[in-house]
């Protein structure tokens, strides 16, 4: 990733409704939510949260597709991933125990499942 593109993305998350609307879209994936459900989550007028997600689109955060009448937007979570291991790539300078508090927090706070084998 390019700096020109890291500072996009962190110049549209570094706006309270854009980051509340980014942060509440991560909570609904991978199905993504309605732009009226997200307008009255966050408590604004549709067409200000619009002007908001276009920020988030064009910096390459979100994306939408149309159901019907309505628009649902999602999170690209790869798109945020590519951000942060940028912010943080080579914060260490070639010492590991540097970042090691950093890497651990990082830790998915949803870690997946595991199917169990059934025994049969």
């Amino acid at each position: 990733m390019e700096s020109e593109r890291a500072v996009l993305a962190l110049a549209a998350l570094a706006q309270a409704t854009r980051l509340q609307a980014f942060r509440i879209l991560v909570q609904h994936e991978p199905e993504g939510l309605p732009a009226g459900e997200l307008a009255r989550l966050l408590e604004v007028p549709q067409n200000t949260l619009s002007s908001h997600l276009s920020v988030l689109a064009r910096a390459g955060l979100v994306s939408s597709i149309r159901h019907s009448r309505s628009i649902v937007y999602r999170a690209d979570l790869m798109a945020f991933q590519e951000v942060a291991l940028f912010l943080v790539r080579d914060c260490c300078g070639g010492r590991p125990e540097v970042c090691a508090p950093l890497i651990a927090s990082l830790t998915p706070c949803c870690p997946p499942t595991r199917k169990e084998k059934s025994r049969a």
